[in-house]
């Protein structure tokens, strides 16, 4: 059963936003589209960030809005919080293409 704990934009996303603060050990299913997404949170997800619902391996592309918004620095873990420690911003950056 879906629960209304967080979005999921596109079914290309590897990324859920929470709604609410939502605890490690919490359960998410998600969909977008044909895309369905259960997954166990592996850490504390603050209202408003993102939650990878894939695993992401580093240096991938991570996909919000069907589009990259950057990329993993590390190999991120379907449940884990992705923010500043593990997803760096490709873009308005001079020093990378």
């Amino acid at each position: 059963m879906e629960n209304n704990l967080a979005i999921l934009i596109d079914p290309a996303d590897d990324v859920a936003t929470a709604f609410a603060p939502l605890k490690a050990g919490a359960s998410v299913t998600l969909r977008s589209g044909e895309a369905r997404h259960c997954v166990v949170l592996l850490a504390d997800i603050p209202a408003g960030h993102k939650f990878a619902v894939v695993d992401v391996a580093a240096g991938a592309p991570i996909r919000k809005y069907a589009a990259s918004i950057g990329r993993a620095t590390c190999a991120v873990r379907a449940g884990e919080h992705v923010h500043l420690h593990n997803l760096e911003s490709l873009r308005g950056r001079g020093d990378r293409k």
